[in-house]
């Protein structure tokens, strides 16, 4: 599909893109200056559960995640929304009202934005932010001896998917709405501050899919431990029950040749870890001698990280213990 564009933008005719399509990075980010840079990124995607406010709210979370990914602060965004004609007024009013309110959390102005008519509903925002182009978090920044640090939970997915076959507990759902509806803003700026400079965020391609991303981009392998992984226990269960969203399957298909799991791990927990993120945490390649300092930053900010793995030399492969 991108085939036809591929090479079309050449990136020794742009200088000031520092981040761009030859890039696996969350976002584009191009240079304004010696010290400053714009973060540009879009997402927007069909509902994940069935009350409209919390939909709108995940989706301007997750949106807004890719530039916290990239250590930046988001000052700016624009609406996307595809709305059927026949949905009543109210509903959509209200996927737009938690949009607005996450942004206005984020210290976001919405400005705008740009609506059609479709069958399905789909929201989501352009947003834009700054990063210093010397303190920019990407994919590439993860080195031999980092310790590998989540932000949120897994088990997003198997949740949603539980909800749509009318198969999950209220509790449980609600669990993950707070989760998803958190924004990534503090965990990036506790990392920023004790200069991470390697990271991601955990969405759709899985914990395994993007921290795979990362080990490509920074020529690396990263050691999981599955036992000091958060994982949602809602999910646990559903996972027994192997309730997973197709994208999950997908993410096992395409990544799988590049995992290898402790044999002890059943099948339901290793699907656990390609299970497709909605609004998920970072995941921070965090050097060893500020991992300390980050736990104190997080922890003055109320956010929870997990150490969850490390970083270690030899070609990019992904070891589950």
């Amino acid at each position: 599909m991108l085939r036809p564009v591929q090479g079309m933008f050449d990136p020794s005719d742009f200088p000031d893109l520092l981040v761009g399509l030859g890039d696996p990075d969350d976002a584009a980010v191009w240079r304004l200056s010696e010290d400053r840079a714009l973060v540009i990124t879009t997402d927007f995607f069909t509902p994940v559960v069935d009350d409209p406010y919390d939909y709108g709210a995940i989706a301007a979370t997750n949106a807004l995640s890719d530039v916290y990914a990239m250590g930046g602060q988001p000052f700016l965004a624009l609406n996307i929304a595809a709305l059927p004609p026949d949905m009543p007024a109210e509903i959509s009013a209200e996927i737009l009202r938690g949009g607005a309110e996450k942004a206005r959390e984020a210290g976001v102005a919405l400005a705008g934005g740009h609506t059609i008519q479709d069958k399905e509903p789909k929201y989501g925002l352009v947003a834009i932010g700054f990063v210093h182009p010397q303190r920019m978090i990407t994919k590439r920044g993860a080195r031999p001896g980092d310790a590998l640090v989540l932000s949120k939970p897994l088990g997003f997915g198997t949740i949603t998917t539980a909800l749509k076959r009318d198969q999950a507990d209220p509790a449980d759902v609600a669990e993950a709405v707070r989760w998803m509806t958190r924004l990534n803003k503090l965990a990036s700026q506790a990392a920023s501050a004790v200069g991470v400079r390697g990271g991601t965020d955990v969405t759709g391609f899985s914990l395994l899919g993007h921290g795979w991303e990362m080990a490509v981009a920074s020529e690396v392998r990263l050691r999981l431990f599955f036992d000091r992984i958060p994982i949602l226990d809602g999910a646990k269960r559903y996972a027994q029950e192997w309730i997973f969203p197709g994208g999950s399957m997908d993410n096992r298909l395409y990544y799988s040749p590049h995992v290898h799991f402790d044999p002890r791990l059943d099948e339901a927990s290793q699907m656990l870890l390609f299970d497709a993120q909605t609004s998920g945490g970072l995941l921070l390649s965090v050097p060893a001698e500020k991992v300390e300092a980050l736990f104190a930053n997080a922890q003055s900010l109320d956010q929870p990280l997990w150490v969850i793995g490390e970083v270690e030399q030899g070609e990019p492969f992904i070891e589950v213990n």
